[in-house]
């Protein structure tokens, strides 16, 4: 059923607010209109575009929760955080990420996203990576997104140590895994 502007927008409010993540293609089917429509519509409502939303959702909810290192120090943008559990930051892959020659992303970007979401799941004011044993699976080119997985394996509060693994997938496909042993006070 194909609703007027005024009543499409307010449901569009409605909607980003439950589900900041939603894309616009996604309301674009919901609402049977295009995604130009969509973001026009986002437009005229100063709602800023999916990135920017994740972004500002992610500051609000995790700049308080984060105790190793601030926000703004982390690669990547988390998007969801459970202290000494898991975590999880997204890395889009951009011209400044990658070689020129080839388009493939420098491994650096991949290490540093996983390494300081290992550092940033710690529930600790000093999170220190002491080891990391890293392996890289699959080269990652120029306009992927890299989606980084942390899950705490174990916590030893006896030896001050913290054992992390961060899995890095795009799309399905895994393209970096590494094991951090991290340093806690």
């Amino acid at each position: 059923m194909r609703r007027n502007k005024k009543e499409r927008q307010q449901l569009l409010i409605e909607t980003i607010k439950q589900n900041p993540f939603v894309t616009d293609e996604e309301l674009a089917e919901k609402y049977s209109v295009s995604v130009q429509t969509i973001r026009l519509d986002r437009l005229e409502l100063s709602i800023p575009e999916l990135r920017e939303r994740i972004k500002s959702v992610a500051e609000k909810k995790f700049s308080d929760e984060i105790r190793a290192l601030p926000l703004d120090e982390i690669i990547g943008e988390v998007i969801d955080l459970n202290l000494d559990d898991n975590a999880i930051s997204i890395l889009d892959i951009n011209k400044e990420h990658v070689f020129k020659r080839n388009g493939i992303a420098r491994g650096h970007h991949l290490f540093a996203q996983a390494n300081s979401l290992a550092v940033a799941v710690i529930n600790d004011e000093l999170a220190l990576t002491a080891k990391a044993s890293i392996l890289f699976t699959h080269s990652v080119k120029e306009n992927e997104r890299v989606v980084a997985k942390a899950r705490v394996k174990n916590v030893d509060h006896t030896n001050d140590r913290s054992v992390v693994e961060v899995r890095s997938y795009v799309g399905n496909e895994l393209v970096f895994k590494g094991e951090f042993e991290m340093y806690r006070s």
